[in-house]
């Protein structure tokens, strides 16, 4: 009975995560994982940042092959590092909502993620004159109150696909690489992670992962677009 309670509870786990957090199950079309082309484009994303000296190592990649990016900001993130921020939108890449702190409890309390979220355009405002029209939510949760809360504040929800799935445990770089490049097809949102929940940690072997990727894609013939030209949605609000 011990077991098979287990097993109940493993099920029921599976279940939220593919209904609630997966960019594939059948709740998601309005949380857009991939774009609508045949064209070998990818959009490369990068979550949790910025966290340096990762983020900026990023951007010296992205630069050296003029690629444009797309950063889903954390709030208290951008106030730790306001120049990394500064330096990404004056690179051309866009920037969006990842929330203020990153912290999964703010789905638990009532108007606290929407707080985060008014919070976090208003730190990105006045730190680099731009209000983003795009935002991810932490860990792709997609309740659908939470994604009409989105709609309403005028943002567009941006799903992904990540580009490896224990890129948090900062495997080998090259073999991060090596799945995202078999994994891009046209139309891709490739999810890198710069930093670690809003918190920073050490993303040395991501930075390898996208230089690799990047050379990759390249040499397969893809082009790299950002999440508003792929999906054709506005970059920022007016």
């Amino acid at each position: 009975m011990i077991v098979l309670a287990g097993l109940l509870s493993l099920a029921g786990i599976g279940v939220a995560y593919w209904l609630l957090m997966s960019p594939f199950a059948p709740t998601a079309r309005d949380y857009p994982y991939h774009g609508p082309t045949g064209e070998r484009l990818v959009a490369l994303t990068f979550d949790d940042g910025p966290n340096e000296p990762y983020t900026s190592q990023i951007l010296d990649i992205l630069a050296a092959h003029d690629i444009r990016a797309t950063f889903f900001h954390v709030g208290r993130c951008v106030e730790r590092h306001p120049g990394t921020a500064r330096r990404a939108v004056e690179a051309g890449h866009v920037l969006g909502n990842h929330s203020l702190s990153h912290r999964f409890g703010t789905y638990l309390r009532p108007g606290a993620f929407e707080r985060e979220v008014g919070q976090t355009q208003r730190i990105l405002a006045r730190v680099t004159g731009r209000i983003p029209a795009l935002a991810r939510t932490p860990w792709l949760w997609r309740r659908p109150a939470l994604l009409r809360m989105l709609r309403r504040s005028g943002l567009h929800p941006v799903a992904g696909e990540f580009g490896h799935a224990l890129e948090v445990f900062q495997p080998s770089g090259v073999r991060m690489a090596r799945r995202a490049v078999a994994k891009a097809r046209p139309g891709s949102i490739l999810i890198f992670h710069d930093g670690f929940d809003g918190r920073g940690g050490n993303r040395a072997e991501t930075v390898v992962a996208v230089r690799e990727t990047v050379e990759g894609l390249l040499a397969r013939g893809f082009r790299f677009v950002t999440v508003d030209e792929l999906l054709g949605v506005p970059a920022y609000q007016t």
